[in-house]
């Protein structure tokens, strides 16, 4: 069993920066694909970037630009670095590994206010 721990959300001014960082308990080599998600209020959860094994990055529509994806393998973490955040970003982000099994976090929340 592996467990995701998100960390780096928070309170923010739109156009503003954050940087939401995913700790594994275990190696992030077993896993082939390793990503964020995000749900608002009333929403479904939704992609928002996934790193492949090979280093391979994809970014929903909405972020490109402006969200980047990174893995340290060393450190077993994923991070997300956020600029220009927009209040429509507000939402609690997951982490989320996917190997053998499947694995999320908890959850942190990001608010970007207007």
């Amino acid at each position: 069993q592996v467990q995701l721990v998100e960390s780096g959300g928070g309170l923010v001014q739109a156009g503003g920066s954050l940087r939401l960082s995913c700790a594994a308990s275990g190696s992030i080599l077993t896993f082939n694909s390793m990503g964020w998600y995000r749900q608002a209020p009333g929403k479904q959860r939704e992609l928002v970037a996934t790193i492949f094994s090979s280093g391979t990055t994809n970014y929903a529509d909405s972020v490109k630009g402006r969200f980047t994806i990174s893995k340290d393998n060393a450190k077993n973490i994923i991070d997300l670095q956020m600029n220009s955040l927009k209040p429509e970003d507000t939402a609690v982000y997951y982490c989320r590994m996917v190997g053998r099994y499947d694995f999320w976090g908890q959850g942190t929340q990001v608010t970007v206010s207007s």
